[in-house]
């Protein structure tokens, strides 16, 4: 299982419920790296989504407590225990933790790879990434600068430590 997002300064990644910035390189990356395979997203994340809809090209696992909440084109999940078993039918798959911040928190210990966008400034956020430069499980096997529009950001690649 892999995580992929977007962070500033802050490792903030979002304020209501919104990105902090959008920058199309890093949209084309997300698409190019996630196509084909399979997304894990709270509720939030998926209603934040063009139309409130999942992804072309993409399998969706929605979180939520919420037992009521329906969604097309999705399977729901209630729990994270339910996780591995849905994830059985996804084995030729590349799995991908796509946010929110609790959905994060709660798989990033699952996780191989980080695919991090480090956006070279600070935004007003009110969710957050943790700080994997803080964290030593982590290393960085990959950087590439880009920049866009005036904006300065870094492509990362992470990896957890054998």
């Amino acid at each position: 299982m892999n995580v992929i997002v977007a962070v500033d300064e802050q490792w903030g990644i979002g304020k209501d419920g919104d990105l902090l910035c959008r920058i199309s390189g890093d949209m084309k990356r997300f698409r190019a790296i996630t196509s084909g395979n399979v997304l894990i997203l709270g509720r939030k994340t998926l209603e934040s989504f063009p139309n409130k809809k999942p992804l072309p090209n993409r399998e969706h696992i929605v979180l939520t407590n919420n037992l009521e909440y329906q969604a097309e084109g999705v399977t729901l999940c209630h729990s994270i225990a339910e996780i591995p078993s849905v994830l059985e039918s996804f084995k030729e798959k590349e799995i991908f933790v796509a946010g929110g911040e609790s959905i994060y928190e709660q798989l990033l210990p699952f996780c191989q790879k980080a695919y991090v966008t480090k956006i070279h400034a600070a935004f007003p956020a009110d969710t957050r990434f943790p700080n994997l430069d803080a964290m030593p499980e982590w290393e960085i096997v990959e950087e590439e600068e880009q920049e866009e529009n005036g904006v300065k950001f870094t492509f990362v690649l992470y990896q957890r430590k054998k």
